[in-house]
């Protein structure tokens, strides 16, 4: 009988639990600013982790998030360490951080539809 989950993907959902709650109390720099993390996806080695990060910010500044995930990616090796220590796994994959721009997008094209045909609004 096959597996229903394949081990990458046991440690993506874990290690998306893990770096939520790590980059809301453990990264104390203000340059990361207000970062979720929306998605992260493992190689099937486990070797490098690509974490997709929404940035909240009240501007629709650009620079502003570029400047989050430069930040992140800076402190990847602080944030590697302190995931380490949670997750009992012998070798946690290394962190690469990723702007995930879909949310934004999807507002944009909520945006559009709704101008496009506006009597749907009710």
């Amino acid at each position: 009988m096959a597996r229903e989950f394949l081990r990458f993907q046991r440690v993506e959902r874990q290690l998306q639990r893990e770096l939520a709650e790590v980059l809301q109390r453990e990264v104390k720099d203000p340059e990361v600013g207000f970062a979720t993390v929306s998605g992260v996806e493992v190689t099937k080695d486990l070797a490098i982790a690509k974490v997709y990060i929404s940035v909240l910010t009240t501007s629709q500044q650009n620079q502003d998030k570029a400047a989050s995930i430069v930040a992140l990616n800076r402190a990847s090796n602080y944030i590697h360490g302190i995931v380490s220590k949670r997750m009992r796994m012998r070798m946690v994959p290394e962190l690469r951080f990723f702007l995930d721009e879909s949310i934004e997008q999807g507002i944009k094209m909520d945006a559009l539809l709704r101008a496009t045909n506006p009597e749907n609004e009710k």
